[in-house]
């Protein structure tokens, strides 16, 4: 009876607010088709090797890394000095315990590698002031050690962490390693992430096992429970205040410092596979990519993908760079401006862009019949009400049809863009996910553009949580 009220009165306060519900067609111009500007790119021969890290310095200048496999191994940094068009093989190390995590690098000349121990050939943590020509040892904590993570602050300055119940934890350096203190030590909730938004402020987390994110506010001495029940698969902050984790199959963000979180779902549906976040780049508060999806092509063909947000991941698409490159899922993603990006998976190399990526991304939309409908359509959305998700099919006569949904609020407010892609006649459905706002009327709009007609119809729809 209480939620029938509700309904009630959200009709009635609609019947106020004038909204245009009635299919229009107009003249138009049709929308430029997409280009596919992300090319290949290949590793050396690793003998069956996989890479655990790759750091890009500039647009030129890069590093990877191979991790630990087995005991009286050997393990590889590699580098590029023409934006991963060639590697090579810098430097070979060779041991009982030996494989990097990680490599970050400050500079041109000095950088980190940071994962097994094999004492006294090579320390867990491994440094170079020369561009990696040459790498010497880092004092560990404790010896031997495994770096599960590392985040480099400055050369003084060093975060490391250790999932192990025993002998891990957290561990600080404010003189390059000379000396350690350990700041966290928990058992089973030991991480193996840490990320630091500055000298003060910071966060680390086990992937799996017992999870909880922590958070520092007085650079590591100090650590609470910041998310009950969560742990960050990856984690970046684009300025002092907005940043994300992922967890789960949603990225989270947060405007003041991790403070609050709020979730953001992934698209999800139709050939998309969605499995969570692997690892983000963020150009800016608006501009986020990420990796860790793929798409289903049926008869075991799958493609990764990279997700994208250009309104601080109000909304998330994704895009299938280059169905023609087989490779089934990226890990790695970087952007060093809004030209220069890279992805790459675990072992079959990645690819690159230098003029900013394709220019379509799509959202989950799922085909649900391909015979020729006799007419446009915008179908009610099912269920409505509903909470928090809904289902919208729509209906398309002609091929090459330039599909945009968006999604506005009672007062007209732009929500969300659920798609903007071209598509053939058929009939189509897409998921809307209202988890992150408020209980109320929202309004989806269909905009259809082909070379000689404009056609948009308009239908209401009813969150109530």
């Amino acid at each position: 009876m209480k939620n029938r009220h509700k309904i009630l009165l959200y009709i009635f306060a609609v019947s106020i607010v004038t909204f245009v519900l009635m299919p229009v067609i107009l003249m138009g111009t049709p929308a430029s088709p997409a280009v596919g500007n992300w090319y290949q790119q290949f590793l050396p021969n690793l003998n069956g090797r996989t890479i655990s890290d790759i750091f890009f310095l500039d647009s030129l200048t890069g590093w990877a890394v191979t991790p630990y496999r087995f005991q009286n191994d050997s393990s590889y940094v590699l580098k590029t000095t023409s934006g991963g068009d060639a590697w090579y093989i810098q430097h070979i190390r060779i041991g009982q315990f030996v494989g990097s995590s990680k490599v970050k690098f400050l500079n041109a000349n000095t950088g980190y590698t940071a994962g097994a121990s094999d004492l006294p050939s090579y320390s867990a943590i491994l440094k170079t002031t020369d561009g990696g020509n040459t790498w010497f040892n880092v004092n560990p904590p404790t010896d031997p050690f495994f770096v599960n993570d590392i985040h480099i602050l400055s050369t003084d300055t060093i975060w490391v962490v250790n999932d192990e119940s025993l002998a891990g934890g957290v561990f600080f350096t404010s003189n390059g390693g000379v000396n350690w203190v350990q700041q966290f030590s928990g058992g089973n909730q030991n991480p193996d992430r840490i990320y630091m938004l500055n000298g003060t402020t910071g966060f680390m987390s086990k992937n799996g096992g017992s999870p909880n994110i922590y958070r520092t506010t007085n650079s590591g001495i100090n650590w609470s429970i910041n998310v009950s029940g969560h742990y960050m698969r990856d984690m970046k902050f684009a300025d002092a205040l907005t940043g994300w984790y992922s967890y789960g199959n949603n990225a989270y963000k947060t405007t003041n410092a991790g403070n609050n979180w709020i979730v953001q779902p992934l698209p999800s549906g139709g050939i998309l596979i969605t499995v969570g976040i692997d690892e983000f780049s963020i150009l800016n508060r608006d501009t986020v990519y990420a990796t860790g999806g793929f798409a289903f092509y049926g008869a075991g063909q799958f493609r990764g993908v990279i997700y994208r947000t250009i309104n601080g991941g109000n909304n998330w698409l994704f895009q299938v760079p280059d169905t023609i490159i087989h490779i089934p899922q990226y890990k790695f993603i970087q952007f060093v401006n809004k030209q220069n990006g890279w992805a790459y998976s675990v072992g079959l190399g990645g690819i690159h862009t230098t003029n900013g990526g394709d220019t379509t991304f799509l959202v989950g939309v799922q085909q649900v019949s391909s015979q020729v409908p006799k007419q446009y359509q915008l179908l009610q959305n099912y269920p409505n009400p509903f909470n928090p998700k809904t289902n919208i099919k729509y209906q398309i006569s002609n091929n090459n049809t330039n599909v945009l949904i968006s999604v506005f609020d009672l007062t007209g407010k732009y929500i969300r863009e659920l798609i903007n892609q071209k598509q053939n006649a058929g009939t189509y459905e897409v998921d809307f996910d209202g988890n992150n706002l408020s209980s109320g009327v929202y309004f989806y709009k269909l905009t259809l553009t082909t070379a000689k007609e404009v056609f948009t119809e308009t239908k209401r729809m009813v969150l109530i949580k």
